[in-house]
């Protein structure tokens, strides 16, 4: 038979403590006055700001932050500084500048030149006869064939005038495409002309100076062709050269040997149209550059802001993250290393974030995990002390045993050993049971029990099997007829429930008597109510007969049971998501207006299906 007994409830952890408190140094002595006026000096906030901002950096998770941040900021940087849309605008209406300003100069020059060839007859008499409306001369066939030769000693003054006022280079080209006037060759008069020459020990560039024509290289590259200074009979050499001999305007825009864009455009020079030679118009050296450097400058002075702003924002977003989950990492180490007493887990459950959910899953683990050790720990020393007992009696009888000088002490002795030995039976079995009933109950899966079907087969069992008493079982189901009676669960566990609960039952019940069970639908939970007609629960008990290796049965020798029935019962109950409890019975009023006990009754509620 199987006593009345309770398993020992572990109380729940308190997981709700306050996270801990972060560790400062200690003031020092010199730091002691200032701490007693209540504010900290600049030396010791900078001390206090560079411990912080040493944590931080030192952390692989800020650093990764920082670092993809900056990566993404580089990026668009280098894009804006390669892809530039202020560069490639201020290229075009640079070309543009240059062919207005060739086309008024080229107009200059055609006017500028003298005829000397190919004279025009005027006929004064046909002048006289001249009809109202009609005109007298050339053709503008005839005019197209006259040749305009340019005049360098005429036009080199008009030149001179239009140019200097501009950073430009202009060249120009007669027919064949030979150089005539050159713009770095016009002096006037009380000029110096003077030659820039090279050092006699001249070197070759240094390395800085290396390394900027090749990031300006770099950056002004695209597919621009290499500029070439050509001689000066190779004018065709240049393509908007070659264009405007034949009558087009054209531009070109090229790189030379040191990174710097040149823009060129190149103009005809004709009067009554016809081409008498080419105008070339060319920015000087790093005219354009300087304008695209100042812009990037402009670029790179809102990418050094836009960086401190993102190291700023990427510290204090790593604060938010890889602080507390080093504060969590170094708890989950402490719990690991714990030798006496608790570790409380930092509490951030009140963030909403990813960060709170992992904090309140390791404080709720944490709690178990502790709760699960005391709970060994307990379990182990009722063990200990519950198997000490019986080892302890079997040792004095089997010490005793050589002292008998009787046959009738001896057989008292030997049944007391062997009383012992199967008490040890009974409770190694029992333990063995309870050990490894949570890894079972988390191994196997949860299937549909029919609850309906479990107590027909437990009754009809425990009537056949009444174990030398005269006390009949019986159950009745209330509800609707169409009401179903299952609950997710382990059916040979729940089946164990009942037959420990229906064991105690009928051996509390008087002969004779009956057990009654009551089983019903109530929402959505499944309800179990096991009634006898013993003499009921000491009021005292009641909250005992749950705990391991508890037995309050007076009638019955001791030893006899291993208190861990109604401690299995409940265990695996709280297993399935259910409760269970007992209570006494009320019967009728005695004459001292006294309720009376009409039995125990045990209830058992699972959650339905």
């Amino acid at each position: 038979m199987l006593d009345r007994t309770q398993h020992d409830h572990d109380d729940d952890a308190d997981v709700g403590a306050p996270p801990l408190a972060p560790v400062t140094d200690a003031p020092s002595a010199s730091d002691a006055g200032t701490a007693r006026r209540g504010w900290s000096s600049p030396v010791e906030l900078v001390r206090r700001a560079g411990r912080y901002l040493a944590a931080l950096t030192f952390s692989s998770l800020t650093r990764r932050i920082v670092v993809l941040n900056l990566i993404g900021l580089f990026a668009m940087l280098a894009g804006i500084l390669y892809l530039s849309q202020f560069r490639a605008g201020l290229i075009d209406a640079r070309a543009q500048s240059l062919l207005v300003q060739a086309e008024i100069i080229a107009g200059a020059i055609a006017a500028s030149a003298t005829v000397e060839t190919n004279a025009i007859t005027v006929d004064p008499e046909r002048l006289l006869d001249l009809k109202p409306g009609e005109t007298y001369g050339p053709s503008d066939e005839i005019l197209s064939n006259i040749d305009f030769p340019i005049n360098p000693e005429r036009v080199a003054p008009v030149l001179r005038r239009l140019i200097s006022p501009t950073k430009t280079r202009a060249r120009i080209y007669d027919r064949d495409g030979v150089l005539t006037l050159d713009s770095r060759n016009l002096y006037g008069r009380g000029d110096v002309m003077r030659f820039e020459l090279a050092p006699p020990n001249a070197e070759k560039p240094g390395f800085a100076e290396r390394t900027m024509i090749a990031i300006r290289t770099w950056l002004n590259r695209g597919d621009l062709p290499p500029y070439r200074e050509l001689g000066p009979e190779n004018g065709n050499g240049y393509q908007e050269v070659q264009q405007a001999l034949d009558g087009r305007k054209a531009s070109m825009v090229r790189i030379n040997d040191r990174g710097e864009v040149i823009v060129s455009v190149s103009v005809p020079v004709q009067r009554f149209r016809a081409v008498h030679g080419a105008l070339m118009l060319s920015t000087q050296g790093d005219d354009i550059d300087q304008m695209v450097t100042a812009e990037r400058l402009a670029i790179l002075k809102v990418f050094g802001i836009a960086s401190g702003v993102m190291i700023l924002l990427s510290l204090l977003l790593a604060s938010t993250i890889a602080g507390p989950m080093r504060r969590l990492a170094d708890s989950a180490e402490r719990v690991r290393r714990r030798t006496k007493t608790r570790v409380e887990i930092p509490d951030f459950s009140s963030r909403g974030d990813e960060i709170g959910h992992l904090s309140r899953a390791l404080r709720d683990m944490t709690g178990a995990l502790y709760n699960r050790i005391e709970g060994i720990e307990r379990f182990a020393a009722d063990v200990a002390h519950e198997l000490k007992n019986p080892l302890t009696s079997m040792r004095s009888a089997v010490e005793t045993l050589p002292l008998a000088r009787s046959d009738d002490s001896r057989s008292r002795l030997l049944a007391v050993i062997e009383h012992d030995v199967r008490r040890l039976d009974r409770l190694i079995s029992d333990i063995s049971d309870a050990s490894r009933l949570d890894a079972e109950l988390q191994r196997q899966d949860v299937e549909p029990v029919d609850v309906r079907r479990l107590l027909n087969t437990l009754v009809s069992v425990a009537n056949e099997t009444q174990h030398g008493t005269d006390v009949t079982v019986e159950v009745r189901f209330e509800g609707r007829p169409n009401d179903t009676f299952s609950v997710p669960g382990h059916d040979s566990r729940l089946g164990q429930v009942i037959s420990n609960l229906l064991s105690n039952a009928q051996s509390f019940s008087h002969p004779g008597g009956k057990v009654r069970i009551v089983c019903r639908r109530l929402k959505s939970d499944i309800e179990i109510v096991i009634d006898d007609d013993g003499a009921g629960i000491r009021p005292g008990a009641l909250e005992k007969i749950f705990e391991r290796f508890y037995t309050d049965r007076p009638a019955q020798g001791f030893g006899q049971n291993s208190g861990l029935g109604l401690s299995i019962s409940k265990q695996i109950v709280e297993a399935h998501g259910g409760r269970i409890w007992a209570e006494n019975r009320p019967g009728p009023i005695d004459a001292e207006g006294d309720a009376r006990i009409a039995g125990a009754r045990f209830t058992v509620r699972l959650p339905a299906i």
